[in-house]
């Protein structure tokens, strides 16, 4: 970064201890700081009292923006609130909906970081008049711009890395950014250890924000039911592969696949496990353990970050959820951008959900990423 010019850099704050510490860590460097937070909390979901809990979206809201204008205070950062409930409804809580009621598993944190948090909250802020040069999260990544290309402002190819501690990465949430949006991004995090951030936060006299257990929570309750209405969660069949009714289920958005718990299915000489749910048909199906596995997926709208586009098949580690162990594979392009792909997977994987991502690597390097369609 050019140090010449004091830089501007509006920072995504949520009050937890990992986009405090970017802030700070920008401070340090000499950077102007201001602290954007998305207040999205409307109160058209009844989230009741006694479920509260940690989560993104729920009435802690309210409790949250309070403690992070302390916060901000105490630190010195100017902090601005950004209203998006309204965009949040439309792009994170009705196509969660959608998706659920359809038989397919979203990935809310995937479409809040493409459409929101790095696009309309950037956006909002700017049309109210906040001036900025660039925008830096607390995401464990990495952005660099391709050496290959020597950096040429007129040519750089900007490229996103898993953040080198790999307990903690996040790529896999954010392979939708653009060319624009990366050569904009900072992620002051992503070359860190989270005991390393935890460490400046004790050293700083926060100590709260170090001990604070972290929340991975999507709403602030228990279950996503509170999210749909009454008549939209409808009791169905749960079959086997062959079509035989085993029982009912109270609603397909109740359940997800390779789930085995909670079925209601008793006398099953072996253990049955989701394998397939019809949203149009409200109907579950079951199978053993072996059914849940697949070599091969098909992903749409596909987001290609190291290259313009993929027009052959490529050999990648695919991702298909965080918490997947990547696997190796190869993508062949099904149009003539690569923007629908089907994956092969050289060894079976288990539980592919449609609905949700697969990220493609090299490395470190995040090639691109799309949604499971089958």
């Amino acid at each position: 970064m050019n140090h010449k010019k004091k830089m501007t850099i509006a920072v995504g704050m949520s009050g937890g201890v990992d986009s405090t510490m970017a802030a700070c860590l920008l401070q340090r460097q000499g950077f102007d700081v201001i602290g954007v937070t998305m207040q999205i909390w409307d109160g058209s979901v009844d989230i009741p009292a006694e479920e509260h809990r940690s989560g993104c979206y729920g009435p802690g809201e309210v409790q949250d923006l309070e403690e992070l204008r302390t916060l901000t205070a105490r630190l010195g950062i100017r902090h601005v609130v950004v209203p998006l409930a309204a965009e949040y409804r439309q792009w994170v809580l009705d196509y969660f909906r959608r998706e659920y009621l359809a038989g397919r598993t979203p990935n809310p944190c995937v479409m809040c970081n493409w459409k929101l948090k790095f696009g309309l909250l950037l956006d909002k802020a700017r049309a109210s008049g906040l001036v900025f040069d660039r925008f830096a999260t607390g995401h464990y990544v990495r952005v660099e711009c391709d050496a290959a290309r020597a950096c040429d402002a007129a040519r750089a190819r900007y490229v996103l890395k898993r953040g080198l501690d790999s307990k903690k990465d996040q790529s896999y949430f954010l392979y939708h950014l653009t060319q624009d949006q990366l050569g904009n991004l900072v992620f002051p995090l992503g070359t860190l250890k989270k005991t390393a951030v935890k460490a400046l936060a004790r050293e700083l006299g926060l100590e709260h924000l170090a001990e604070r257990q972290e929340s991975q929570d999507f709403i602030e309750c228990k279950h996503y039911g509170a999210l749909f209405s009454a008549d939209g969660i409808r009791p169905g069949p749960i079959v086997d592969r062959a079509g035989r009714v085993l029982g009912e289920h109270k609603g397909i958005i109740y359940h997800t696949i390779g789930q085995r718990k909670g079925l209601g299915l008793g006398g099953a000489k072996t253990p049955l496990y989701v394998v397939h749910i019809d949203g149009a048909a409200n109907t579950i199906t079951v199978g053993p353990y072996e059914d849940l596995f697949a070599d091969r997926l098909q992903s749409s709208d596909v987001n290609w970050i190291a290259c313009d586009a993929l027009r052959a098949p490529m050999r990648v580690k695919a991702k298909i959820r965080q918490q997947h162990q990547e696997a190796d594979a190869t993508v062949t392009p099904n149009d003539q951008e690569g923007r629908a792909v089907t994956v092969v997977f050289d060894q079976p994987q288990m539980s592919i959900a449609p609905g949700q991502a697969v990220v493609f690597y090299r490395d470190d390097l995040v090639l691109g990423g799309g949604t499971i369609a089958r």
